[in-house]
Protein backbone atom coordinates (compact mmCIF):
# COMPACT_ATOMS: atom_id res chain seq x y z
CA UNK A 1 0.00 0.00 0.00
CA UNK A 2 1.31 3.41 -0.97
CA UNK A 3 1.93 5.92 1.80
CA UNK A 4 0.03 9.21 1.60
CA UNK A 5 2.01 12.14 0.28
CA UNK A 6 3.43 14.58 2.78
CA UNK A 7 2.64 18.29 2.44
CA UNK A 8 6.21 18.92 1.22
CA UNK A 9 5.81 16.28 -1.52
CA UNK A 10 2.49 17.80 -2.59
CA UNK A 11 4.00 21.31 -2.78
CA UNK A 12 6.99 19.97 -4.69
CA UNK A 13 4.68 18.24 -7.18
CA UNK A 14 2.62 21.42 -7.64
CA UNK A 15 5.73 23.56 -8.18
CA UNK A 16 7.09 21.02 -10.69
CA UNK A 17 3.83 21.12 -12.67
CA UNK A 18 3.75 24.93 -12.49
CA UNK A 19 7.32 25.15 -13.77
CA UNK A 20 6.48 22.76 -16.61
CA UNK A 21 3.53 24.94 -17.66
CA UNK A 22 5.14 28.34 -17.00
CA UNK A 23 5.42 29.20 -20.70
CA UNK A 24 1.93 27.97 -21.50
CA UNK A 25 0.22 31.27 -20.67
CA UNK A 26 2.01 33.24 -23.37
CA UNK A 27 0.96 34.17 -26.88
CA UNK A 28 -1.48 36.58 -28.47
CA UNK A 29 -4.59 34.66 -27.40
CA UNK A 30 -3.48 34.48 -23.77
CA UNK A 31 -2.53 38.18 -23.83
CA UNK A 32 -5.94 39.11 -25.23
CA UNK A 33 -7.67 36.97 -22.60
CA UNK A 34 -5.57 38.48 -19.78
CA UNK A 35 -6.35 41.99 -21.05
CA UNK A 36 -10.08 41.38 -21.40
CA UNK A 37 -10.23 39.68 -18.00
CA UNK A 38 -8.27 42.54 -16.45
CA UNK A 39 -10.72 45.07 -17.84
CA UNK A 40 -13.60 42.97 -16.51
CA UNK A 41 -12.02 42.77 -13.06
CA UNK A 42 -11.24 46.49 -12.96
CA UNK A 43 -14.75 47.38 -14.15
CA UNK A 44 -16.40 45.13 -11.56
CA UNK A 45 -14.19 46.44 -8.77
CA UNK A 46 -14.62 50.09 -9.73
CA UNK A 47 -18.38 49.74 -10.13
CA UNK A 48 -18.75 48.11 -6.73
CA UNK A 49 -16.44 50.62 -5.06
CA UNK A 50 -18.38 53.55 -6.53
CA UNK A 51 -21.70 51.95 -5.55
CA UNK A 52 -20.60 51.36 -1.94
CA UNK A 53 -19.12 54.85 -1.62
CA UNK A 54 -22.27 56.28 -3.18
CA UNK A 55 -24.48 54.52 -0.63
CA UNK A 56 -22.53 56.14 2.19
CA UNK A 57 -22.57 59.60 0.63
CA UNK A 58 -26.14 59.52 -0.62
CA UNK A 59 -25.18 59.46 -4.34
CA UNK A 60 -26.57 56.11 -5.45
CA UNK A 61 -25.26 54.36 -8.56
CA UNK A 62 -28.35 52.84 -10.11
CA UNK A 63 -27.72 49.65 -12.03
CA UNK A 64 -24.42 48.81 -10.35
CA UNK A 65 -25.39 45.15 -10.11
CA UNK A 66 -26.10 45.05 -13.84
CA UNK A 67 -22.72 46.61 -14.61
CA UNK A 68 -20.94 44.11 -12.36
CA UNK A 69 -22.79 41.21 -14.00
CA UNK A 70 -21.63 42.38 -17.42
CA UNK A 71 -18.06 42.71 -16.18
CA UNK A 72 -18.22 39.23 -14.65
CA UNK A 73 -19.01 37.75 -18.07
CA UNK A 74 -15.73 39.21 -19.36
CA UNK A 75 -13.84 38.12 -16.28
CA UNK A 76 -15.08 34.53 -16.10
CA UNK A 77 -14.87 33.74 -19.80
CA UNK A 78 -11.30 35.01 -19.99
CA UNK A 79 -10.38 33.10 -16.81
CA UNK A 80 -11.75 29.87 -18.30
CA UNK A 81 -9.77 30.40 -21.51
CA UNK A 82 -6.56 31.23 -19.62
CA UNK A 83 -6.98 28.14 -17.45
CA UNK A 84 -7.39 26.03 -20.58
CA UNK A 85 -4.36 27.58 -22.28
CA UNK A 86 -2.19 27.03 -19.18
CA UNK A 87 -3.45 23.48 -18.61
CA UNK A 88 -4.73 24.42 -15.18
CA UNK A 89 -8.04 22.58 -15.11
CA UNK A 90 -8.52 20.30 -12.15
CA UNK A 91 -7.81 16.67 -12.88
CA UNK A 92 -7.52 13.47 -10.91
CA UNK A 93 -4.33 11.52 -11.57
CA UNK A 94 -5.23 8.47 -9.48
CA UNK A 95 -5.65 6.31 -12.60
CA UNK A 96 -3.11 7.98 -14.88
CA UNK A 97 -0.32 7.61 -12.29
CA UNK A 98 -0.61 3.84 -12.48
CA UNK A 99 -0.47 3.64 -16.28
CA UNK A 100 2.47 3.69 -18.62
CA UNK A 101 3.36 7.16 -19.95
CA UNK A 102 1.94 6.37 -23.39
CA UNK A 103 -1.33 5.03 -21.94
CA UNK A 104 -1.60 8.06 -19.65
CA UNK A 105 -1.05 10.33 -22.66
CA UNK A 106 -3.82 8.52 -24.59
CA UNK A 107 -6.15 8.86 -21.61
CA UNK A 108 -5.29 12.57 -21.32
CA UNK A 109 -5.98 13.10 -25.01
CA UNK A 110 -9.32 11.32 -24.65
CA UNK A 111 -10.20 13.56 -21.70
CA UNK A 112 -9.26 16.62 -23.75
CA UNK A 113 -11.44 15.41 -26.61
CA UNK A 114 -14.44 14.92 -24.30
CA UNK A 115 -13.81 18.36 -22.77
CA UNK A 116 -13.70 19.86 -26.26
CA UNK A 117 -17.00 18.19 -27.10
CA UNK A 118 -18.50 19.54 -23.87
CA UNK A 119 -17.54 23.13 -24.64
CA UNK A 120 -18.62 22.70 -28.26
CA UNK A 121 -22.05 21.56 -27.02
CA UNK A 122 -22.22 24.54 -24.62
CA UNK A 123 -21.35 26.90 -27.47
CA UNK A 124 -23.92 25.28 -29.78
CA UNK A 125 -26.66 25.49 -27.15
CA UNK A 126 -25.77 29.10 -26.37
CA UNK A 127 -25.77 29.94 -30.08
CA UNK A 128 -29.19 28.36 -30.40
CA UNK A 129 -30.55 30.45 -27.52
CA UNK A 130 -28.83 33.56 -28.92
CA UNK A 131 -30.34 33.04 -32.37
CA UNK A 132 -33.82 32.71 -30.85
CA UNK A 133 -33.43 35.83 -28.71
CA UNK A 134 -31.20 38.00 -30.93
CA UNK A 135 -34.01 40.30 -32.07
CA UNK A 136 -36.04 39.87 -28.89
CA UNK A 137 -34.87 43.06 -27.15
CA UNK A 138 -33.52 41.07 -24.22
CA UNK A 139 -31.90 43.62 -21.91
CA UNK A 140 -31.29 44.44 -18.28
CA UNK A 141 -34.03 46.21 -16.33
CA UNK A 142 -32.48 49.51 -15.22
CA UNK A 143 -29.72 50.32 -17.69
CA UNK A 144 -31.14 48.42 -20.67
CA UNK A 145 -27.81 46.73 -21.43
CA UNK A 146 -28.42 44.36 -24.36
CA UNK A 147 -27.58 40.80 -23.33
CA UNK A 148 -26.98 39.59 -26.89
CA UNK A 149 -23.42 40.93 -26.92
CA UNK A 150 -22.53 39.31 -23.60
CA UNK A 151 -23.95 36.04 -24.90
CA UNK A 152 -21.94 36.45 -28.12
CA UNK A 153 -18.74 36.95 -26.11
CA UNK A 154 -19.47 33.74 -24.18
CA UNK A 155 -20.06 31.80 -27.42
CA UNK A 156 -16.75 32.98 -28.92
CA UNK A 157 -14.85 32.07 -25.76
CA UNK A 158 -16.56 28.67 -25.48
CA UNK A 159 -15.52 27.93 -29.08
CA UNK A 160 -11.93 29.03 -28.34
CA UNK A 161 -11.84 26.77 -25.28
CA UNK A 162 -13.23 23.86 -27.31
CA UNK A 163 -10.61 24.44 -30.03
CA UNK A 164 -7.86 24.50 -27.43
CA UNK A 165 -9.05 21.19 -25.98
CA UNK A 166 -9.24 19.66 -29.47
CA UNK A 167 -5.71 20.90 -30.13
CA UNK A 168 -4.56 19.08 -27.00
CA UNK A 169 -6.48 15.96 -28.01
CA UNK A 170 -4.88 15.78 -31.46
CA UNK A 171 -1.36 16.91 -30.66
CA UNK A 172 1.43 15.40 -32.76
CA UNK A 173 3.51 13.60 -30.11
CA UNK A 174 1.47 10.56 -28.99
CA UNK A 175 4.23 9.25 -26.67
CA UNK A 176 4.45 12.51 -24.76
CA UNK A 177 3.27 12.21 -21.17
CA UNK A 178 0.12 14.19 -20.46
CA UNK A 179 0.71 17.14 -18.11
Amino acid sequence: MQQPATPDEILSDVSDRTAANSGAGRGWLASAAYTLGGFGLMAATATDAIAVAGRHTGLHLLGSIELVQGAVVLLTTSAMLITTICGGHASVHIVAERLSPSAAARLGRAASFVSGLTFLALAAGSAWVASDLWNGFEQTELLHIPLRWLRAIWIVFALLIALRFFRLAFRAAPDEAYP
